[in-house]
């Protein structure tokens, strides 16, 4: 009898892990994938942007990539980086500190203006994917 309970624990625990490992390559699948926002009229200008000052390190959508982390995660919420953060990084650059891509330099040629579309369009994003 003890054998079979002993057997019976196994293949639950099997299974639990069977089930974690499914859930987290959907979860990863999502992150490699994210949802954009409903699109408006400014959120398209700052996709603009967007693209052209941010993604080719920071991704489509951003998703990141091999030179810049993703802005889909709880540590670019606006409680953790505010909206500041993002104004200072684009216009002085920022020190790795969350991630291994090293240090960002200031974006060459982004106004004010475009940052502040940037930022809208990430924040959608963000809340798009849960994030906020």
């Amino acid at each position: 009898m003890k054998m079979i309970f002993q057997g019976v624990i196994c293949v639950l625990i099997a299974l639990a892990l069977l089930n974690l490992a499914t859930g987290l390559r959907a979860q990863n699948a999502v992150s490699n994938e994210p949802r954009e926002p409903e699109m408006t009229p400014s959120l398209n200008l700052g996709k603009m942007n967007y693209e052209a000052y941010c993604a080719s390190c920071h991704g489509k959508t951003a998703a990141g990539t091999d030179k810049g982390p993703t802005f889909i995660s709880k540590i670019y919420h606006p409680g953790h980086h505010s909206d500041g953060a993002f104004f200072i990084a684009a216009k002085r650059g920022v020190r790795a500190h969350h991630w291994r891509f090293g240090n960002m330099p200031p974006v060459k040629g982004v106004s004010d203006t475009q940052v502040q579309s940037i930022l809208l369009y990430v924040r959608a994003v963000q809340q798009a994917n849960g994030v906020l």
